[in-house]
C-alpha cells in the first residue's frame, strides 16, 4: 500500500504541522469492532473518536439485526450469530461505497506475518489473515476481555508503523467480497479492525471519488486535533457518498455548487445541532427506510431505534408539501416570499391557474406582507392529515461508550414514545439533548424512560 499512504493518510489525517498525528488521537482509533459482554447486538466503543465509525455500522447492524433474523428475541446471539451480523453488515456498507464495481472492492488488511501480537492470550485473535479461516473460536464470554487489551496496547505499533504494514487486496465480486470479510473477522474484531475498515471504505470509494464529494478537501475526515469524525466521514459509511452536508439534494451558493443527500437512507441521522439551528437535516436522512436513527451532539454520534416500521411508512402527501415548501425556503425561515406560491404549487401538482394563486395569496397572507408562512400553507391544502403513527411505542437508545452507561455498561436504554400533533402540557416529559435532537424530526414528541436518568448523547 506504500504508494496509496500519502494520500489516503492526507484525506484521512491531514497530517498537521510537523508531520505527527497525535499518539492519544492515534491510539484512540486503534481499537476493533467487539460485542458488549452485557447487550449481545451492541458494540463497545473503548474511548472517544472512532463513534464516526462504530455509530453507523451500529445502526446497519442493528438493521439487519430487527428486521432480517429470524429470531424474534434480538438482544440475544450467539458469538457465530455475532460474526455472521457484523460480517454482513461490513459487506453491506462496502457494497454501498462502490463507486462502480468493475473496479471491485478493496480490503486493506494486515500484511502477512504483520499483524500485531499482543500477548499470547490474544494471538488467535491477531493472526495474519490467511490464517484466520482456520483460527479456533473464543468463547462467546471472553470477546470483550480479550479484545480490550488488544485495542490498547497498540502503542507499541505506532501511527507510522501501523502504516508501513498494511496490505491491501482487491476482490471482484459481491459473493467474493462477502466470503473474504467473513474469513477477517477476527481482523475486524483485533487491533485496529475499525481503521482497517475505514481504509477499505476508502479505496473501495475510492480516493479521487471522496475528494470530489468533499466541500472543503483541506478538512481531513479524522480532525487532527479533536479525533472526531467529519459530517462527510459519517455520511459515507449511511448513504455511500463523503458529502459534507445533510440536506436534499445540491444547493448554489455564491456560484458554487454544495451537495448534499440525493436519496432515501436505509438508516436516518438527526442532530441536536439542528436544534440549535446550525444546520438543517433533509428528508432523506430524516425519514430513512428503517425506524434507525444516528443521534448527533456537539461531539459523539449514538443511535436511537425503533421496531414501529409504521414511522418510516411512505412520505405522506403533507410530509411531501413541507419537504416542497422548505426546498424554496433554504435558510429555513419558515416562509417563502409569495413570488414563490406559484412554483410551489406547481411542484405539488397543486392548481396553479394564476387567477386561483392570486386568491390563494390574498387569503394566506391577508396583510400583504408579501411573504407565505409555511403553518398556514399546509392547514389549507392538507389540514386534519392522520400521520398513520400510533401514539405510543417502544424506544432504544444506544451508547457505546461504556463512561456513558448506567453502571459503565454499554445496554441498550428501553423507553416509550409518545408522538403527539401538538403540545400538551399534561404530557411534558423532559428537556434533555436526546429529547431535543428527536424533536428536530417529530417537534411534540415525549419520552418515558424506563431508567431512573435520561440516556446520553455524550
Amino acid at each position: 500500500m506504500s504508494e496509496l499512504n500519502k494520500e489516503v493518510l492526507d484525506l484521512v489525517w491531514s497530517r498537521p504541522s510537523g508531520g505527527v498525528v497525535s499518539a492519544s488521537i492515534f491510539r484512540r482509533w486503534t481499537q476493533g469492532f467487539v460485542f458488549s459482554e452485557n447487550e449481545h447486538t451492541a458494540l463497545e466503543q473503548f474511548e472517544g473518536g472512532p463513534c464516526a465509525v462504530i455509530a453507523p455500522v451500529q445502526a446497519f447492524l442493528l438493521k439487519n439485526v430487527l428486521f432480517n433474523r429470524e429470531s424474534s428475541n434480538w438482544r440475544q446471539m450467539s458469538e457465530e450469530d455475532q460474526k455472521a451480523a457484523l460480517c454482513s453488515t461490513l459487506s453491506e456498507i462496502l457494497e454501498s461505497a462502490c463507486s462502480s464495481p468493475s473496479t471491485g472492492f478493496c480490503l486493506v488488511t494486515w500484511a502477512k506475518g504483520q499483524s500485531p501480537h499482543t500477548s499470547t492470550q490474544t494471538n488467535t485473535q491477531t493472526q495474519s489473515p490467511p490464517q484466520t479461516q482456520d483460527t479456533p473460536k473464543p468463547e462467546s464470554s471472553q470477546p470483550s476481555q480479550e479484545q480490550q487489551p488488544t485495542a490498547l496496547a497498540v502503542e507499541d505499533l505506532g501511527f507510522e508503523r501501523f502504516h508501513s504494514v498494511l496490505h491491501k487486496r482487491t476482490v471482484m465480486s459481491v459473493s467474493d467480497l462477502r466470503e473474504e470479510v467473513l474469513s477477517l473477522y477476527h481482523t475486524w474484531r483485533g487491533c485496529c479492525g475499525v481503521l482497517l475498515f475505514l481504509y477499505s471504505v476508502i479505496l473501495t470509494k475510492g480516493i479521487e471519488n471522496i475528494k470530489n464529494e468533499i466541500q472543503d478537501t483541506m478538512e481531513p475526515l479524522i480532525d487532527p486535533v479533536h479525533g472526531h469524525g467529519s459530517q462527510s466521514l459519517v455520511n459515507l459509511l449511511v448513504t455511500g457518498h463523503a458529502v459534507s452536508n445533510v440536506w436534499d439534494g445540491d444547493r448554489e451558493c455564491s456560484g458554487m455548487k454544495l451537495h448534499g443527500i440525493h436519496k432515501q437512507a436505509s438508516v436516518g441521522f438527526l442532530t441536536l445541532m439542528e436544534s440549535l439551528r446550525y444546520c438543517k437535516v433533509g428528508t432523506f436522512l430524516k425519514s430513512p427506510k428503517f425506524p434507525i436513527w444516528i443521534l448527533g451532539s456537539e461531539t459523539h454520534l449514538s443511535v436511537f431505534f425503533t421496531k414501529e416500521m409504521s414511522l418510516v411508512g411512505p412520505e405522506s402527501p403533507s410530509e411531501q408539501a413541507r419537504r416542497v415548501f422548505q426546498s424554496f425556503d433554504p435558510e429555513d425561515n419558515g416562509f417563502i416570499p409569495e413570488s414563490l406560491l406559484e412554483d410551489v404549487m406547481k411542484a405539488l401538482d397543486l392548481v396553479s391557474e394564476p387567477e386561483y394563486v392570486s386568491l390563494v395569496k390574498s387569503k394566506l397572507d391577508p396583510e400583504s406582507l408579501g411573504i407565505i408562512l409555511l403553518g398556514p400553507f399546509l392547514l389549507e391544502f392538507f389540514p386534519d392529515q392522520d400521520s398513520g403513527i400510533p401514539d405510543s411505542f417502544p424506544v432504544y437508545h444506544y451508547n457505546g461508550l461504556k463512561q456513558s452507561n448506567h453502571k459503565e455498561r454499554v445496554e441498550y436504554v428501553e423507553g416509550t414514545a409518545l408522538v403527539l400533533g401538538f403540545e400538551d402540557p399534561m404530557v411534558r416529559t423532559d428537556d434533555t439533548p436526546v429529547k431535543r435532537c428527536l424533536q428536530t424530526k417529530w417537534p411534540y414528541i415525549e419520552l418515558l424512560w424506563t431508567t431512573d436518568r435520561s440516556p446520553s448523547l455524550n
